[in-house]
């Protein structure tokens, strides 16, 4: 019962994820004027991706790819999707949450750094880098919503916020939500902060030495993080979800304002991503913070 517990979780995520990134393509490439791919193109990528012969150059970096996958998959499941709780007694302890979302990203970094290409690691240094920016105001945000929840569970914070939409903390702690809403575009690698990859830069950054199913996993990925970042602002800001369908739709919201900023934004430059994180989100994390101690 538990694996098929746990294999549900992780192919929900994927689908999901998955789902949102075909969606987000077509969405944007509409913005642009464009006619853009099909909505299923990611689908159809991973599996091209899957089929074809991976090209490895150590274990170590074939484990990297690996660990960075499990870590994603595997902190989905202290995350509450809607009804759904895969660890009941925890239910979604958001401490836990944060520290497993970094094996993530270095399992990435053990990965992408064992390839040798120079690329890859200039790619993996504005990650972890960028890491370190988003997430000073996204900590700073839930250590408030921790403290006048006098807990650390995600399924608490829900249940406080329940009985209708002026219970969500969106409405009570509005500078919170925009401080986490700023971190969330630099989590999920979009404009102005895709400063990771950077095609026209780095040749893909991270990505540049993946192949095959190797860049499959990393695709994975990729789509199982959108579920979990959505998912974990939808939790501590939109009170959660009655059922699993309200919830994809929240989190559907939260994807579409990302991607609707992505579209119009041009790239920041590395040095004033990181410079525009520790400032705006930041001093908007912190005023929320003095509100909720002072009052």
């Amino acid at each position: 019962m538990i694996v098929l517990k746990f294999i549900g979780y992780g192919f929900t995520a994927i689908i999901i994820g998955l789902l949102f990134m075909g969606i987000g393509r077509k969405y944007t490439a509409r913005i642009q004027r464009r006619y853009g791919p099909p909505f299923w193109q990611a689908f159809i990528d991973v599996t091209k991706l899957f089929s074809k012969q991976s090209l490895s150059h150590n274990w170590i970096m074939d484990f990297g790819i690996l660990m960075g996958f499990a870590g994603i998959v595997g902190t989905i499941l202290f995350m509450p999707i809607g009804p759904w709780h895969f660890f009941s007694l925890m239910n979604g302890n958001i401490v836990i949450i944060m520290y497993f979302m970094t094996i993530g990203s270095l399992g990435m970094a053990m990965g992408v750094s064992a390839s040798g290409n120079p690329n890859s690691t200039i790619g993996i240094s504005r990650a972890l880098t960028l890491m370190v920016g988003y997430e000073i105001p996204f900590v700073i945000a839930v250590i408030g919503l921790i403290f006048v929840s006098k807990s650390s569970l995600l399924g608490t914070m829900v249940s406080l916020q329940s009985g209708g939409i002026m219970n969500w903390n969106i409405i009570k702690y509005p500078f919170g939500f925009i401080a986490v809403e700023m971190a969330l575009q630099a989590m999920l690698g979009e404009k102005p902060f895709d400063v990771i990859t950077a095609p026209s830069e780095i040749a893909s950054g991270p990505m540049v030495e993946l192949s095959g199913k190797m860049m499959g996993l990393a695709f994975l990925q990729h789509a199982a993080q959108i579920f979990l970042e959505t998912g974990i602002v939808v939790n501590l800001f939109l009170g959660g979800a009655n059922n699993i369908w309200e919830f994809f739709l929240k989190q559907f919201v939260l994807f579409i304002l990302s991607l609707t900023v992505n579209a119009i934004s041009p790239r920041f430059k590395f040095e004033d991503a990181v410079k525009w994180l520790w400032t705006w989100p930041t001093v908007f994390a912190l005023i929320q913070l003095l509100i909720i101690i002072l009052t």
